[in-house]
């Protein structure tokens, strides 16, 4: 049995994943979290498994998401649906609901949230509800997995029974009379490409090009679908999409007034508190001050109070841990060339990116508490008017918010995005903000460089990125990208204290995403330099100015002399960066043959603190690693595009840092 979960953004889908199958998806407090399908076993059901789908609000897709759950559920040889409810706005999740049902599939409600609804003193009639809508109705609550063993106990007895709602017929009027009339015209369509016929049928008076299409109607059918609609539209003076609605909403008022009484005004205490605090969070004035001070404090704990001084306390383990090696290796006559593969290739190379690893776990724990808490969807809001200057609405926040952590999700999650104009535009934003794997190398060159100023080098470093995708996404709203962004509109959660499950859940994922990078990508790469390091064309052991590396190096290094760090050790540290962008730490300290890469950096790579901060912003610019430049391929839909973009950041970046090294020159 295959079960799709299916449900509005950010009501809980996750969550609720994650309680019936034993797993540990990433679960955040604000829209869009899930951008592809998840899939996994029901616990102590082997034979029973559930896809996770990104969150919709309606089966008239509009974004890449909806069009992955619709096709799904059409396609995907799904047995039967749960539709997971939020049960404190019960009216808007019911719309998807009664589109659920038109696909006559067999379905639960997963009906959550209910310890809130409780809390505001709300009573919902389970059992009429159920009735009513003749789909079995399951209160939970996710979070707290209450109702989850009783979810299931029902997902097994649907398993069996395979029971259909019966009831798919929701409207009156000349809706109804629109609908029913397109049926009879559809009917033999439908049954041939199999398609539920009231599902098809609505979706025809919809005008679905989708459907239309799917359904291969001919000229005739069409023309008399069209007098149909038109004559609809008349009897209700509104189009065709409107009438649809306010048909599905009738029918949810009259449900909603007959089965939920509310208390008072019905919300909840998370409502309540949510209103008060955005008063200040989301204010006009205070919004955007507030946001940047929560930034530059987390920024000041995590590089100068708890970060800095823990991976300190880990490179100084690594660099003992290396020296117990080496004498070991040297005490046992071990050859010198694996003796120097050993400590030079894999203690200094990984051992230099793995010491940064506190400072990202320490970043994401703090983002992890902004994000569950709801506080990361306000900023999109707080940002949406500035980003309408630029030609984007608030929505592409989000993924450039995500873009901070990896690029790769970054990239993915912009399919939240309604138009093909702001999609690409925002996946081409990504980039310029400062992913995870850069830090390792923003932590050493502000620690060696600019030890007493090193969490405002840092916050210049993320904010010179910001400005750098602003002023590029002028350049391309003014080019590219004419025209207007989509309209914004995104549901604000309430605030909710942070899980600790869930963000001790994110600082993992997190870890375990740079210590597999780490033993892997990182790993193999510093072999690779290691050995190019360390022989010559003829394969002899050599020092690193005569080997095959240092050739290639001197031969690149010409291109970056203008901009002041000419040395064949940065230039050669800058291209091993394409495959992960820590892998230039690692290839610094293996050319400087010091893990900490601290005073040989110092001395000979670097010969001013110009060239430093030509290099840090050359850094921050530059193309993004081949995993980024693959999902940006891939999303695009053309590679020709993903390579003009790697072009325009690569020139972008040596034209800022030739001007920054100039300018740094004068000072």
């Amino acid at each position: 049995m295959i079960f799709a979960l299916i449900g509005n953004q950010n009501c809980g889908k996750t969550t609720l994943f994650n309680q019936l199958t034993g797993s540990s998806q990433h679960v955040g407090n604000f829209p869009g979290v899930t951008v592809e399908k998840k899939e996994g076993t029901i616990l102590r059901h082997k034979d029973a498994s559930v896809v996770d789908l990104p969150g919709i609000y309606s089966l008239s897709p509009y974004t890449a998401e909806e069009v992955v759950t619709r096709d799904f559920l059409l396609d995907g040889g799904v047995d039967a649906v749960i539709n997971i409810v939020d049960a404190t706005n019960i009216e808007r999740n019911l719309y998807l609901t009664l589109q659920l049902i038109e696909l006559q599939l067999p379905m639960v409600i997963a009906l959550n949230m209910m310890d809130e609804v409780r809390s505001a003193g709300t009573y919902i009639d389970i059992d009429k509800l159920s009735e009513a809508l003749d789909v079995p109705v399951v209160p939970v609550s996710a979070s707290k997995n209450e109702g989850v063993s009783e979810l299931i106990t029902v997902l097994s007895d649907i398993g069996k029974t395979g029971k259909r709602p019966r009831k798919t017929d929701f409207c009156e009027g000349p809706v109804h009379t629109a609908i029913h009339s397109v049926a009879h015209l559809v009917e033999e369509n439908a049954r041939k490409t199999g398609v539920p016929l009231r599902f098809a049928a609505t979706k025809v008076v919809d005008g679905d090009k989708y459907m239309i299409q799917r359904l291969a109607l001919n000229d005739s059918q069409l023309d008399i679908v069209g007098h149909i609609v038109d004559e609809m539209e008349s009897a209700l003076k509104t189009d065709r999409e409107a009438a649809l609605a306010d048909m599905r909403y009738d029918y949810i008022e009259k449900l909603c007034s007959s089965f939920v009484r509310k208390h008072g005004d019905g919300e909840t205490k998370e409502q309540k508190r949510s209103a008060k605090m955005d008063t200040v969070l989301t204010s006009k004035y205070f919004g955007i001050p507030i946001f940047l001070g929560i930034m530059f404090l987390i920024f000041w704990l995590t590089f100068g109070v708890i970060g800095t001084p823990l991976s300190d306390l880990l490179a100084s383990g690594i660099d003992a841990l290396s020296k117990l090696c080496e004498e070991a290796m040297t005490s046992w006559g071990v050859n010198a060339a694996v003796k120097s593969l050993v400590i030079n290739g894999i203690f200094v190379g990984v051992g230099s990116v793995l010491s940064f690893l506190p400072i990202i776990i320490t970043l994401f724990f703090f983002l992890s508490i902004l994000e569950d808490s709801g506080y990361m969807a306000r900023i999109a809001f707080i940002m949406d008017k500035l980003l309408r200057k630029i030609g984007l609405s608030g929505r592409s926040f989000v993924p450039m918010l995500i873009g901070f952590g990896c690029s790769v999700p970054a990239i993915m999650s912009a399919r939240t995005l309604s138009s093909t104009r702001d999609r690409r535009m925002t996946i081409l934003l990504v980039p310029f903000m400062s992913c995870s794997a850069k830090l390792p190398i923003y932590a050493l060159f502000t620690a060696v460089f600019f030890p007493d100023n090193a969490p405002f080098v840092m916050i210049c470093l993320y904010v010179g990125g910001i400005i750098m995708g602003i002023l590029s996404a002028l350049i391309f709203k003014n080019t590219v990208f004419r025209g207007k962004p989509v309209p914004f509109v995104m549901e604000l959660p309430a605030y909710r204290f942070p899980s600790a499950k869930n963000v001790i859940l994110h600082m993992w994922e997190k870890a375990k995403d740079f210590l597999v990078k780490a033993f892997t990508i990182i790993f193999v790469a510093n072999i690779v330099i290691w050995f190019l390091q360390s022989f010559d064309t003829g394969f002899n052991l050599v020092q690193g100015q005569d080997s095959m590396l240092a050739s290639i190096g001197r031969f690149v290094s010409v291109v970056f002399r203008p901009l002041g760090f000419g040395d064949w050790r940065a230039a050669t540290a800058l291209i091993t960066g394409l495959s992960a962008k820590e892998t230039v730490i690692s290839t610094l300290a293996i050319l400087t043959g010091s893990a900490s890469a601290s005073q040989p950096l110092l001395q000979t790579v670097f010969v001013s603190t110009a060239s430093v901060v030509s290099f840090l912003t050359f850094t921050l610019l530059y193309m993004p690693c081949v995993a980024s430049f693959s999902a940006m391929r891939r999303e695009m839909g053309k590679t020709r595009y993903a390579v003009y973009a790697m072009c325009y950041y690569t020139t972008l970046a040596w034209i800022v840092a030739f001007i920054v090294y100039r300018i740094a020159l004068l000072f």
